[in-house]
């Protein structure tokens, strides 16, 4: 049998926290070897930020992030702040803008960010293997790995294999499968960052507005977010739903503030005593569309002087609170992110290592760390992976 080829550390997986991860233990002269079974490196980072990769977010901060112990994520979202990784990429000329609410974005390609990273594993000696797939992974004295290309050994191993967002290009479970091997607690996974589909109901009314974006409060009952929603065949997507899907619980309503900036029941009751029609007047502020639905569905139209003031009281009220019941989400396909995953409880904060197996550590997605919308999972990537780095 032939003897397995010795690293002193594999990284599976070959996405931002991986990449990340193996070019700092590299750079600390470790032989690191990075595993990845697709064709290509950073196909989720490919495709991010509608082909522009929001890299990182300004703002990035403990409060950006949901996790069971939200304490977790501090230590290393301190030691790499986005300033670090913004350093990174200045570093390698790549031009960058603000998007707004301090997203940053490349000006070109995000190719630029994988080339950016493939330079650095270059300038750090890290090895890297593509369409290498990992068939078992075991553990004597050091961690014995598997693969479509023989027989693999190492003293440190790091999983950063991600979550189950994107299955079409290659996302598995595998990350979640190693840490349950090695008797990790894991907490529910859910996918993240979703679409909301509509109820039949709902359907019916607004099923045929695909396109219309309004500008909008989503809200649970303990958090809400200001941004765009995205009328879509089946339901809501949209930057603010989005957001609010990984605070929602299942079965949980979210409610909709049409008019943030504009209190309604004054808009109302000044324009109680003219002709105009009800539809007419809100889409001064709102997509004709969408109001010609929404008031066939919750408030016929008729002449503002033809409502009472109990009438007028009620279409305010469901303008600023607009309940919607989800029959469900789109799921993984569609979702930016995986919420969920390896116990906190199970990992070093510091170094990502897991407490009952030395030598295991998990990075990025896999971990239950999950970021908002607007490049802060990339953060957590980034700074996931330094930590992981500094020590494997």
């Amino acid at each position: 049998m032939t003897s397995p080829l010795q690293h002193e550390v594999i990284v599976i997986g070959g996405g931002a926290a991986g990449l990340m991860c193996a070019i700092e233990a590299g750079k600390r002269g470790r032989s690191v070897l990075l595993l990845e079974h697709a064709d290509r490196l950073g196909k989720k980072i490919l495709i991010s930020g509608g082909g522009r990769c929001n890299f990182t977010n300004f703002n990035a901060g403990p409060d950006n992030y949901l996790s069971h112990n939200p304490h977790f994520c501090k230590s290393a979202l301190a030691r790499y702040t986005p300033a670090d990784f913004i350093a990174l990429v200045e570093k390698h000329g790549i031009s960058f803008h603000e998007k707004k609410l301090g997203q940053l974005f490349c000006d070109l390609s995000s190719r630029q960010i994988i080339e950016l990273l493939q330079s650095e594993c270059d300038a750090a000696r890290v090895e890297i293997r593509l369409n290498c797939q990992v068939h078992q992974v075991t553990r004597n004295q050091t961690f014995q790995v598997d693969t479509n290309q023989g027989p693999l050994s190492c003293d440190s191993l790091v999983i950063a294999t991600g979550g189950l967002s994107f299955p079409k290009i290659g996302a598995t479970d595998f990350g979640y499968r190693i840490a349950r091997q090695f008797g990790l607690k894991m907490t529910v996974t859910e996918p993240g960052l979703v679409p909301l589909t509509f109820s039949l109901e709902d359907q019916a009314s607004f099923g045929q507005l695909s396109g219309i974006s309004i500008d909008a409060t989503a809200s649970t009952s303990d958090t809400s977010f200001r941004e765009n929603i995205l009328f879509t065949h089946r339901g809501l997507s949209g930057p603010a739903i989005l957001q609010i899907s990984s605070y929602r619980q299942n079965g949980e309503p979210i409610n909709i503030d049409l008019l943030p900036d504009q209190p309604a029941l004054p808009l109302l009751t000044a324009n109680r005593q003219t002709q105009k029609e009800l539809k007419n007047l809100l889409s001064q502020y709102l997509p004709q569309r969408f109001v010609s639905e929404w008031c066939a569905r919750f408030a016929p139209s008729r002449p503002m002087h033809r409502y009472s003031t109990q009438e007028l009281e009620g279409i305010a009220h469901r303008l600023h609170h607009w309940e919607i019941k989800p029959a469900g989400t789109e799921g993984y396909p569609k979702a930016e992110v995986t919420r969920g995953g390896v116990d906190t409880s199970e990992l070093s904060s510091k170094t990502m290592e897991s407490r009952r197996v030395p030598g295991l550590y998990f990075i990025g997605e896999v971990v239950d760390v999950t970021g908002w919308l607007g490049g802060f999972n990339f953060q957590w990537a980034w700074a996931s992976g330094h930590a992981a780095g500094q020590f494997v």
